[in-house]
């Protein structure tokens, strides 16, 4: 149960992707690959424009979940939560992107999505994984990084990227085709040990 202003802004991109899809050709189409993008609503301005400026690198799955969804909330098998997850939100991706603000790190939400893109198992596949520092954080210090993203990311050798923002779509595409192939190439790199996190932390 997506929250009223994701909701619209789900309809919009939909709306635009049935115009853009009619536009681009087979092989366009063949190389955009279906993204889950993981935010906290408090940058939703700025996920907007990214995905305005990039509608055609990718193909936006359902946009980050909230305190409204109360399906997953008021569950207390955290199991259960991560499945819904998966298949609610991720399930129809094949790479996560998670935009980076100033209090990201600070999600549970994103804690739990990003839990969920590193599972593997007999219902859903792992996706990629890349975080995207978004331009109004840009000289912002390694604690906006969200921990479980963090704990990925290890240079040449981590499961993750963590990418400044992107200045074309050329240098997405790339971005996004890397998260795509460490699903086989890096998944004995993943870390997905640390316990899921109960509460939002406080980010001023």
């Amino acid at each position: 149960m997506a929250t009223r202003i994701q909701k619209a802004l789900q309809a919009k991109i939909d709306r635009r992707e049935e115009l853009l899809k009619r536009s681009l050709t087979a092989s366009q189409q063949a190389v955009r690959h279906k993204c889950f993008v993981s935010y906290h609503h408090a940058d939703e301005d700025e996920v907007e424009k990214f995905i305005d400026s990039f509608e055609s690198v990718f193909i936006p799955r359902v946009l980050g979940i909230s305190d409204e969804d109360v399906d997953l909330i008021d569950s207390t098998d955290t199991d259960y939560v991560m499945d819904q997850i998966r298949e609610k939100y991720l399930t129809d991706s094949t790479v996560t992107i998670v935009l980076v603000g100033k209090c990201t790190w600070a999600r549970r939400y994103v804690d739990w999505e990003v839990y969920s893109t590193l599972r593997n198992d007999k219902l859903n596949r792992r996706s990629g994984l890349v975080a995207i520092t978004l331009p109004s954080i840009a000289n912002l210090s390694d604690r906006a990084l969200p921990p479980r993203v963090d704990d990925n990311v290890n240079g040449d050798d981590g499961y993750a990227r963590w990418k400044k923002y992107p200045s074309s779509e050329g240098s997405l595409r790339s971005m996004v085709e890397e998260a795509f192939q460490a699903r086989s190439s890096k998944a004995g790199a993943i870390v997905n040990t640390r316990a899921r996190k109960i509460n939002n932390s406080p980010c001023s």
